[in-house]
């Protein structure tokens, strides 16, 4: 006989109703994670515009039907496609994640937060559109910067003390997850509403991580988030319509996310939700690196000038230890051949190798005919990583929030480079006064990759002036960025 199972619908689970609570009643009253947010927002887009210069990434832009136009639908920053909120949420997803440039979350899991932004902005500007279009008023761009702390905020709490790649299961879960209940909100929609459609975005089939890694590293890992956050406003919209959702979808024995997903563990929490991800966030403003790797690039510059004031050539190194943290070996230390620009932008050999042969790290530098320089795959073999337990520590702890790398040199005839550490990546929220001058200009940089100069300034004289751009409504913002 079988046992009996109840068929008493359940009471939401409360990693549901906290996602739900935060996101409707929290009042953001943080001036410096607003301010951090207008930084994540003009870097954020300014990667999409890079991206932009990328067929393999253009050729995924635009509408699913060609030729579609959406009255009163969404802006893709840098084209002339107005989209549906779902689609032009992808676009804008893939293009700001295509180059691996945007911010970045460390913890238990890792990820990239401002990949939100591509629901976020499709949703806020569709939304905008259309109230114009009724005579009402639209949402501001501090709509948008709120939601954007809000969606860092649940999308990093959850990262703190779960690790999803341990299961084998891609973090873009948690930008779907982040997402729909940010978007819904922005919606409108009532709070059972909400709560359905949180519940559906972890009710839905999970990413495999399979394409971050070897032997299948591949380009969905540059478009991954924009399914994500695109699948979110998809699942909000039913929401919306009255479609139904699942309390217990975390819950449930035998059938809920916890049994069928992760090895039957409940989550766990460091911190009630507030301000504290948006606030602490990474920004990537020196190179497009995969973060564990940040600070060995930086140190790699060090060296790369040092080997040459030394009299050196990069020939005569024999030898190339990184000293590093646990997660970094697990993600990125790879070895053998590396075959598509994914699979080098998350090897940390090329992502060092790269700047000490040529003192630097761009977005082309992963494209086959870099990579076809026979010196890097030679210098690639004389790198190995050992893990300091003291850097994964420190990694960890909330306080420091490290991702330590040192760099050492030894010749073939016996001599030595001394040891270049950096614990903290010039974007990370401890060089703060150092980084903003940096993320400020790769923007200006960005714009110019595709807007003429006047359009550049106008852009520029919103963006960087918090009280401007805050009361912008969003429409009027993405109109400056049609070309």
């Amino acid at each position: 006989m079988s046992a009996h199972i109840s068929n008493v619908r359940p009471k939401h689970d409360k990693v549901l109703i906290d996602i739900v609570d935060y996101v409707t009643k929290y009042k953001i009253d943080s001036k410096t994670a607003y301010e951090t947010a207008r930084n994540c927002l003009i870097d954020t887009l300014g990667c999409g515009l890079e991206a932009l210069e990328y067929p393999a990434c253009k050729k995924l832009m635009g509408p699913i039907v060609p030729g579609t136009v959406v009255p009163n639908g969404a802006r893709v920053p840098g084209t002339q496609f107005q989209l549906d909120p779902v689609q032009a949420a992808f676009n804008i997803g893939a293009m700001i994640r295509w180059l691996d440039f945007n911010d970045t979350w460390l913890a238990a899991e890792w990820g990239h937060p401002s990949d939100n932004l591509g629901g976020i902005l499709a949703t806020a500007d569709w939304l905008s559109r259309n109230a114009v279009a009724a005579g009402k008023k639209p949402l501001t761009m501090k709509d948008v910067l709120t939601g954007m702390i809000k969606a860092h905020e649940v999308q990093g709490c959850i990262a703190l003390e779960n690790s999803f790649n341990k299961v084998g299961l891609d973090h873009v879960v948690l930008v779907k997850v982040a997402s729909t209940a940010v978007v819904a909100e922005m919606m409108g929609l009532s709070r059972d509403e909400i709560l359905n459609a949180v519940s559906l975005a972890w009710v839905d089939g999970q990413s495999l991580r399979t394409y971050r890694h070897s032997p299948n590293t591949g380009s969905r890992k540059s478009w991954a988030a924009g399914d994500a956050t695109s699948r979110a406003v998809r699942l909000a919209l039913m929401a919306r319509t009255g479609e139904m959702g699942y309390p217990s979808v975390l819950t449930a024995k035998t059938w809920g996310f916890y049994d069928v997903l992760f090895k039957g563990q409940p989550f766990k929490f460091q911190r009630e939700y507030g301000s504290y991800v948006m606030e602490n966030v990474l920004f990537k403003i020196s190179v497009p690196a995969e973060f564990h790797s940040q600070t060995a690039v930086e140190a790699a510059m060090t060296l790369h000038a040092q080997i040459a004031k030394a009299g050196r050539k990069i020939e005569d190194i024999a030898k190339i230890t990184i000293r590093t943290h646990e997660a970094c070996i697990r993600i990125i230390d790879k070895k053998g051949p590396l075959d598509n620009p994914a699979d080098r932008d998350h090897c940390i050999q090329y992502m060092v190798a790269v700047p000490l042969i040529f003192g630097r790290l761009t977005a082309s530098d992963y494209e086959d005919d870099i990579a076809a320089d026979k010196r890097i795959d030679v210098l690639r073999a004389k790198i190995a990583c050992i893990e300091d337990p003291r850097f994964t520590k420190d990694y960890h702890d909330p306080k420091k929030r490290s991702i330590a790398n040192g760099l050492s040199i030894e010749f073939k005839d016996g001599k030595t480079l001394a040891e270049v550490t950096v614990e903290y990546p010039v974007g990370h929220a401890r060089r703060r006064k150092e980084g903003i001058p940096l993320l400020e200009e790769k923007f200006k940089i960005n714009l110019a990759r595709q807007f003429p100069a006047r359009q550049q300034q106008k852009i520029l004289d919103v963006s960087l002036n918090q009280k401007a751009l805050e009361a912008m409504p969003v429409n009027e913002y993405l109109d400056m960025y049609v070309i």
